[in-house]
């Protein structure tokens, strides 16, 4: 069974506090966020109260959200690194193959990275994203440090929504070339 300090639960508290601002937003109709479920494939099920007791997680899933801000598609995966260098092994080829899809049927796709060793919460847009994939695709840095990142995408923090990431999707889309 997993303890608090594994890696499979290290992103918990980041997603509680992603799923309470994706309420306040619903409340605000604002937007209607969605967390998808990890999909999981049982192996054993107690029969007497039809609980999964043993199961093992598929390896393809998509994003950890999807929904719609205001009429516009939005999907992003919730990331969390303790130092300032952000791994690529963390975003999955068929992740990045997802977002780029939705980007190219109109939709927003980002991710959201907790650098919580410095306390900083980050809007990565995926043209940005894409950059750093296509170096390390190209033999590359398999990492980007915090440093490389667009400081105007640095999610503020606000009294009243715990993560304000909207801000930043109004600015990704503001400065998009339309």
């Amino acid at each position: 069974m997993p303890t608090w300090n594994s890696r499979g639960l290290r992103g918990s508290m980041l997603e509680e506090l992603i799923n309470r601002t994706n309420e306040k937003y619903r409340e605000k109709s604002l937007a209607l966020i969605q967390k998808i479920p990890t999909p999981i494939t049982p192996i054993n099920i107690d029969k007497s109260n039809k609980q999964i007791t043993l199961a093992y997680f598929d390896q393809k899933s998509t994003v950890d959200y999807i929904g719609a801000v205001q009429g516009i598609p939005v999907c992003f995966d919730a990331k969390e690194c303790a130092t300032e260098t952000f791994a690529l092994s963390n975003v999955h080829d068929h992740q990045f193959r997802f977002m780029k899809e939705f980007e190219g049927q109109g939709g927003i796709a980002f991710l959201l990275i907790y650098f919580s060793g410095i306390d900083v919460y980050y809007y990565l847009k995926f043209s940005g994203l894409s950059v750093f994939y296509e170096r390390m695709m190209s033999g590359g840095r398999k990492s980007f440090r915090y440093d490389e990142l667009d400081p105007s995408y640095i999610i503020p923090h606000s009294h009243g929504v715990i993560i304000p990431y909207l801000e930043l999707v109004n600015k990704d889309l503001n400065d998009r070339d339309i």
